[in-house]
């Protein structure tokens, strides 16, 4: 395969320069919607901060459902706040002659427009980014009345069935009761209150310390389930309280607690103000809320406020394609379009303390939408609400680096600096050595989910072979290496903004040690010695990506390793001392190099040394490329990653392309542009569902978050690359795709650049300085 050739071109004589105005993306990529939604599945998302709403009409009422980050109750699910409805007296989303909901995304909020022949509404729904309030504001040219209720479907304790365990992950398959417990509402004066507080004798954290043997360690695991309250506040001006309600929605009973307006008005306002954390007393909760209360009422610039962040936000970076062309049906538009829908997704938990989970962060709804045989509360996701996947969580936070959301990424990097001392006990307890052994699925307090542990009986009944320490579970119970590539994330956080790393470095090195001294204590058990006789470091047992089990010397471990030590011998002394690059550059030394094999007469990188069976979807023969970027454009033996695409182990895994599918990126990251447009448009092409970027087509949860991240970043990697100092435009670009977008690149760089019938037309480059670093291919007209 002929490799694409890069001029360097001489910017200052061939491109104008000029800074640019600030960038709103394009009105049409506003969701507009012209009849009312079904159910929740066609619900909108809307939020900020911390906040989540999904936002519907359904039957002549205006429906939401309320998430926020941490919201972890006993078992560690992640619960909903609740659901509001609201409609109008008179009803004037009945026998409408016009309806629209609008997402105008510049600004962040919804717009819901109704008229029929009593009048004209509007209700206009927005999520204060810098602090958890709910506003939903409404006028009409008749004076009406408003009818609020809060609606709660945790009125009485709720026992989870065996088969419906998914949403408290680390009991699935647990043959004992697990109960979802009551919230308390009632009303305050004329505003209804609610909140849920962790009962500390029923906390799945003390559940495994005992199940998983650490009751010794218990004071070095952090205990984020302990004292914690999430609730809040519907109240509005003008409204008193209107009784109680019962109802059944979808499947799921429900109370409500209903609030009206006093008087008809042509003006209403009503409020919803959010509180979660651990609280030692109600009584500090409820302060703490009250005093957000006070705040927004004080604050007479929350809403421009917000708007200026989220155009702020926008102008931070974007990709918009063939906008000079628009067609809703042209799938390349689509990609540009909801490419940003999907940024806005993630903008909602911009401020959030936990990380926007993969299986539908924010803005998960009843579950009977999503799979038929999970009929059960909105309460309920698969995978987990407390518990992490990481091989899924990473591809969330990758695409925020070339899109300059450095401000987004602490809450994913905080996730693991939280629960380090936890990582590195259980490896005392059980190894005795050092180093933070974080496995694949974990709960946020940072020890294996309890089903992955296994029970004393039941479908997840524990191997009692299997040594302690080590999961039951097969797919994961010796998948570490995801705590690599966090830490190889951070260092490229670094390499991107500047920002002081100096929190995550001990979670980098605790990393990096554990997997130094873990298979020299595993060798040593086995032959006597640490190392093997070319005085290598030996993995095994351990696996490739959860695709090849019982492997030795798996090539994304050996990547992940071979990068990050080259990577932290790269930093200033501050962070690493010299005694430190001694024993990394000895590490070094120690790793074997990444197994080739011949396939079909070609080169390729085998998955590892050798394994014993293989299980899941995935290609981890292909991670040298990307995460760890051993292989790729103008990079040495290309043609043998390239090779690797096409002929080697996992090739049939290829025609997995959703979900976690890393397939799209590859081929970027490969220069292959023809597979890489493919595969993008199959990635960020329009959802099934009603909201474009709702997507769920594979085994994860909708809306599928890391669908989305995983799009975002074969799309980035198609058209701008960095690696040795250098920028690389267009690497994997179609020639006939017309683009403007605004990347990143290392050391504070900001590209913006414009492309339309293949002639370069903008290129700006802040610093100037980095001007010379930029290399376009040949190609391209200028």
């Amino acid at each position: 395969m002929r490799s694409t050739i890069f001029l360097l071109i001489c910017l200052n004589c061939l491109i104008k320069f000029t800074y640019s105005q600030t960038q709103k993306l394009p009105e049409n990529y506003n969701v507009v919607w012209e009849n009312q939604s079904k159910n929740a599945l066609e619900s909108m998302p809307l939020g900020g901060g911390d906040v989540g709403l999904n936002v519907w009409v359904e039957n002549n009422e205006l429906l939401f459902y309320i998430g926020q980050s941490g919201t972890f109750d006993e078992n560690n699910q992640m619960l909903k706040h609740g659901r509001v409805r609201i409609s109008s007296e008179p009803n004037l989303f009945e026998n409408g002659m016009s309806f629209s909901q609008e997402l105008k995304i510049n600004e962040g909020y919804i717009l819901i427009k109704s008229q029929n022949t009593d009048g004209h509404i509007e209700f206009k729904l927005w999520v204060d980014v810098f602090k958890p309030v709910i506003h939903v504001e409404a006028i009409s040219d008749i004076p009406v009345k408003l009818h609020a209720q809060y609606e709660s479907w945790r009125f009485d304790d709720l026992e989870i069935p065996l088969g419906l365990r998914h949403s408290c992950f680390s009991y699935s398959g647990f043959p004992g009761t697990v109960t979802t417990y009551k919230d308390s509402v009632s009303f305050q004066k004329d505003a209804v209150q609610w909140y849920h507080h962790n009962k500390t004798d029923k906390l799945l954290y003390n559940f495994i310390i005992k199940q998983q043997g650490l009751e010794e360690v218990k004071d070095q695991v952090p205990n984020t389930q302990l004292n914690r309250t999430f609730g809040g506040v519907l109240y509005g001006e003008g409204m008193v309280a209107n009784g109680t309600d019962t109802g059944k929605h979808v499947s799921t009973d429900y109370k409500a607690w209903k609030i009206k307006s006093e008087e008809p008005s042509k003006k209403h306002h009503i409020k919803l103000a959010l509180n979660t954390g651990q609280y030692e007393t109600l009584d500090e909760w409820g302060s703490t809320l009250n005093n957000t209360r006070l705040e927004d009422k004080s604050d007479k610039s929350a809403f421009k406020n917000t708007v200026d962040w989220w155009q702020s936000y926008w102008n931070r970076s974007y990709i918009l394609l063939n906008t000079n062309k628009p067609n809703p049906v042209d799938s390349v538009w689509q990609v540009g379009r909801n490419y940003q829908l999907f940024r806005y997704i993630l903008g909602c938990n911009a401020y959030g303390k936990y990380p926007s989970k993969f299986n539908g962060s924010l803005f998960t709804v009843d579950p009977i939408f999503t799979a038929k045989n999970y009929d059960w509360t909105p309460d309920f996701r698969a995978w987990g609400g407390g518990s992490f996947t990481a091989q899924n969580q990473r591809l969330v936070y990758w695409p925020m680096l070339k899109s300059g959301d450095f401000d987004l990424m602490p809450p994913q990097f905080n996730f693991y600096t939280r629960a380090l001392s936890a990582a590195e006990a259980r490896t005392k307890v059980y190894w005795n050595h050092e180093g933070a052994s974080f496995t694949e699925q974990l709960e946020n307090f940072g020890l294996p989910f309890a089903g992955g542990w296994g029970f004393d009986s039941g479908n997840r009944k524990r191997d009692p072979n299997v040594a302690f320490g080590v999961q039951t579970n097969t797919f994961v119970n010796y998948h570490y290496v995801n705590q690599l590539e966090f830490s190889l994330m951070i260092l490229d956080y670094y390499k991107f903004s500047g920002n002081d790393i100096s929190d995550y470095l001990p979670f980098i090195k605790s990393s990096l040690l554990f997997f130094d001294q873990h298979y020299k204590y595993r060798l040593k058990e086995e032959t006597g010695k640490s190392l093997d006789k070319n005085g290598k470091l030996v993995f095994f047992p351990s696996t490739a990506a959860e695709m090849y089990k019982i492997a030795k010397n798996p090539s994304d471990v050996l990547s992940a390793l071979t990068a990050i030590l080259h990577r932290m011998l790269e930093l200033p002394k501050k962070y690493v001392s010299k005694k430190e690059k001694e024993y990394y550059t000895g590490y070094q030394n120690r790793i074997p190099e990444i197994p080739l094999d011949i396939k079909e007469g070609h080169k390729v990188i085998k998955p590892a040394e050798s394994w014993e069976y293989v299980a899941n979807q995935e290609i981890p023969e292909l991670y040298p490329v990307f995460p760890y970027g051993i292989y790729g454009i103008h990079k040495p033996d290309l043609d043998v990653a390239v090779n690797t695409y096409y002929y080697g182990e996992s090739n049939a895994k290829r025609k997995f392309t959703a979900c976690w599918s890393q397939v799209g990126i590859f081929a970027a990251r490969l220069g292959l542009k023809d597979e890489a447009a493919r595969l993008v448009i199959d990635k960020l092409d329009n959802a099934k569902n009603k909201f474009p970027a709702f997507w769920h087509s594979g085994p994860d949860w909708l809306p599928d978050v890391d669908h989305g991240g995983s799009g975002m970043i074969n799309l980035q990697e198609m058209l701008m690359q960095t690696h040795d100092d250098s920028i690389f435009l267009f690497p994997a670009w179609p020639k006939d795709w017309d683009v403007k977008f605004k990347l990143h690149a290392p050391q504070k760089t900001v590209l913006e650049v414009e492309l339309k019938d293949g002639k370069l037309i903008q290129l700006n480059v802040y610093p100037k300085s980095m001007r010379k670093r930029v290399r376009i291919p040949d190609w391209v007209k200028h």
